[in-house]
């Protein structure tokens, strides 16, 4: 996965690079469309660049320059002030940014902050509020896009309460790296427990064996995100700042869920307020297939909204589902029957998988078409 893919659109802006490379070999912004870039510096640019047809979403400019902008048939959308998240954002977030200032304790952090955001204006019911969400996910679907344009992406999906410093824990950073190895995108909840797991294990695919090991054996001092999420998150941070440049990977998480903490091994992470959006979003991108490791309701809920599409073929072929350990799949939450006899006589029967141990999961990936 590329470090910053190409735009499917090449007359979106999102950096002051960009800017510049454009006004310099371009000589004009019409029709552009620029995206969250703090332009205060660039005042002598837009008053002598044409800019008809422009669309600026939340550049800081001078007042000059917006009225010679404005004046142009440029719209103009200015920044949103006292917001703790920028809705026009051009990128997807990392893991530093969501957890800026966690040494003032994780209160403090943009990712804490957003969700008091979130719940206090859902309460208020604010129509403007609602607006800023829906476009805030938007810009965040389609940085995410931009992101894994030519990815094989294979998502994991599995339970939060998945402690660190177990067997099951273990084995999900596992299958995490030698998916990594293999050549896939990881992508997960972006969540604590399993999701977290196997974004650690992207995170050390391109190091040697003993990292993770040693890994392992550091986080499992602080199993859970409960009592204190900013000794969970602190442990993370000590392993990527011990072994940094790891293996990228995908966490998409939710502030829907704001008492769960995004992890910090996901080298990206695409957030969102509406759940509904970010549960379909993960699946629908998961192109070479969903591996899904044991959980509760959530698991179960993503095991039937992957199923659906696949079952109707409504995304095209049916992509690979791997389900991992028999007794949870079959005994305590008897899913696979169900999804066999959903894919029984259908396209999707030759895709989806029940196996036993997670270092099976790779190989049924590969066997299913993955």
């Amino acid at each position: 996965m590329p470090a910053h893919a190409a735009h499917h659109d090449d007359r979106e802006i999102e950096t002051l690079e960009e800017f510049d490379a454009t006004v310099s070999a371009r000589g004009t912004l019409a029709g552009h469309r620029v995206q969250a870039v703090d332009l205060t510096d660039r005042t002598r640019d837009l008053l002598t660049t044409d800019t008809a047809g422009a669309v600026f979403l939340g550049c800081a400019m001078r007042e000059e320059a917006a009225a010679k902008v404005r004046a142009d048939g440029a719209l103009v959308f200015p920044p949103v002030p006292d917001l703790p998240f920028d809705p026009y954002r051009g990128h997807v977030y990392s893991p530093d940014e969501l957890f800026e200032s966690l040494a003032d304790g994780y209160e403090a952090t943009p990712d804490a902050r957003a969700y008091a955001w979130f719940q206090r204006t859902k309460a208020d019911g604010d129509i403007y509020a609602s607006m800023l969400r829906a476009v805030h996910d938007d810009s965040v679907s389609d940085a995410l896009d931009e992101l894994l344009s030519g990815a094989r992406v294979v998502g994991v999906m599995g339970g939060h309460a998945m402690a660190r410093g177990t067997q099951e824990y273990a084995g999900a950073a596992r299958l995490g790296r030698e998916l990594a190895r293999a050549g896939f995108t990881v992508a997960t909840g972006g969540g604590p427990g399993a999701m977290e797991a196997a974004n650690l294990g992207a995170h050390a695919a391109p190091f040697g064996d003993e990292m993770l090991t040693e890994s392992l054996e550091l986080l499992a001092k602080a199993p859970h995100f409960t009592p204190s999420i900013t000794q969970w998150a602190t442990a993370a941070f000590e392993i990527r700042t011990r072994w940094p440049q790891g293996g990228r990977s995908v966490g998409i998480p939710t502030w829907f869920y704001g008492h769960e903490p995004p992890n910090a091994f996901a080298s990206h992470i695409a957030k969102y307020f509406a759940n509904a959006t970010r549960e379909d979003g993960l699946l629908a991108r998961s192109d070479a297939g969903v591996v899904f490791l044991p959980g509760a309701a959530g698991t179960v809920q993503e095991i039937f909204d992957n199923a659906t599409p696949n079952y109707y073929e409504s995304r095209g072929e049916p992509t690979p589902m791997v389900l991992v350990n028999r007794a949870h799949w079959t005994e305590k939450l008897p899913t696979w029957p169900l999804l066999q006899s959903l894919a029984r006589g259908r396209s999707m029967e030759a895709r989806i998988a029940l196996v036993e141990r997670i270092e099976e999961a790779p190989e049924a990936l590969k066997r299913l078409g993955g």
